[in-house]
């Protein structure tokens, strides 16, 4: 529950900064960034923080479900996202004039760490889950997006922050639907293995129910009625 929180708040955080980036464009270049660099430093502050807590609370014993699959005693993936965003949204917040020029490459650098994230968080999922090929898409054209950001900036459309920000704006949805998918799934995992457990146990349980009952006495016998005794013969008395 914590790491789907982690995802949602530095979802909704990717989606504010790509809202202001569609709509403001290359105005307030300036307060942009310092905003930017501060919900992405709350962000990668709470993902990281998160990910410690659970690294702490993690059991030593890994359970498997009946295909081998690791369901729970899994140790949280490393938040690369996070790392990256403290690091940035510290840069931003107290630098934001030094790096006006290079804001493009910044939010080019968040855009792979973010798509990093992504393939990570699939990747750890599919330890107790089967993944389909198309949850992989989106991750993939984000990183390619970053990627050209980098390279070639100037071929974005020939408008790189709104390219920018409706990417980030779409990394941000994408990064809910992940999250709640994977939270379900594993939710489900460990349902079935409990399931599966429980229904091992039973018979285990009937058998040694059954050992415990008392097994049922022979009914005790017919106490034998005492013979009559024959009445003594008066013939010896008579001979005598």
């Amino acid at each position: 529950m914590k790491l789907l929180q982690s995802s949602v708040f530095r979802a909704l955080c990717a989606i504010i900064v790509g809202v202001l980036l569609v709509k403001y464009n290359d105005e307030m270049a300036t307060w942009l960034i310092i905003l930017m660099g501060v919900l992405f430093f709350l962000s990668g502050v709470y993902s990281c923080a998160t990910y410690f807590i659970d690294s702490r609370h993690v059991s030593d014993t890994v359970v498997y479900d009946a295909e081998g699959r690791i369901i729970a005693g899994v140790k949280p993936s490393f938040p690369f996202a996070g790392v990256g965003s403290v690091i940035l949204g510290a840069i931003l917040t107290f630098m934001p004039t030094t790096f006006i020029d290079f804001l493009m490459y910044i939010l080019a650098a968040i855009l792979i760490l973010g798509a990093i994230n992504l393939f990570v968080g699939l990747a750890a999922a599919k330890k107790y889950s089967e993944i389909g090929w198309g949850w992989w898409i989106m991750p993939s054209i984000l990183l390619l997006v970053g990627i050209l950001a980098v390279i070639r900036p100037l071929n974005l459309f020939s408008m790189p922050y709104l390219m920018l920000g409706w990417a980030l704006l779409v990394y941000g949805v994408t990064e809910i639907i992940n999250a709640m998918m994977i939270s379900r799934c594993r939710r489900e995992a460990i349902r079935m293995h409990e399931a599966q457990e429980a229904a091992k146990a039973e018979p285990v349980a009937v058998e040694e129910k059954k050992e415990e009952e008392p097994k049922e006495e022979a009914p005790d016998a017919e106490p034998e009625e005492p013979k009559a005794e024959e009445p003594e013969d008066d013939f010896d008395d008579f001979v005598s």
